[in-house]
């Protein structure tokens, strides 16, 4: 991902240099970004890695599944604030996550711990198996999972090829 756009940036500056104006232009710059994003689209199968703009994409769509499960998550926590009596039922469950790699679990760890209602408490040597605290249990125990679900995947299409 690095090589390919040192690539890009090296296209756009020759491509600045090319069009002999007397004066550096950014919207120069940009065609020639442009003109790379098309070669590189095109020649990324000899790189051996994915084009790195759908990594920025699925970098900027995990993003945004984070900022939704937090809102959703901060709201029903608001609610059980607010609420005049405490209808939950915290506890403690095992999760076994399909994530390999330390930097996966890690994030995985770290996008759910931010999350409200929510703590991972320990993750197993193997790293496979996280020990969850949950708000409630009982209640929240299927959003948590689908919210565990859909982080998973979106981290997946970060970190892998």
């Amino acid at each position: 991902m690095p090589a390919q756009l040192l690539l890009n940036l090296f296209i756009a500056f020759l491509w600045m240099t090319l069009m002999d104006e007397d004066e550096l232009k950014f919207t120069t710059f940009f065609a020639g970004f442009l003109v790379g994003i098309g070669i590189i689209f095109f020649m990324h199968r000899f790189f051996g890695t994915q084009f790195y703009l759908k990594r920025l994409y699925s970098s900027i769509k995990l993003l945004f599944i984070f900022i939704s499960e937090l809102t959703q998550s901060s709201v029903i926590v608001l609610k059980q604030i607010l609420s005049p009596r405490l209808k939950i039922k915290p506890g403690i469950f095992k999760y076994e996550t399909v994530l390999k790699s330390d930097v996966e679990v890690t994030m995985l760890s770290l996008l759910l711990t931010l999350t409200p209602g929510s703590v991972v408490m320990e993750v197993s040597p193997e790293g496979n198996v996280l020990y969850i605290h949950a708000m409630d249990v009982e209640q929240s125990r299927e959003g948590l999972l689908k919210q565990l679900k859909n982080f998973e995947k979106a981290i997946m299409e970060v970190t892998r090829k």
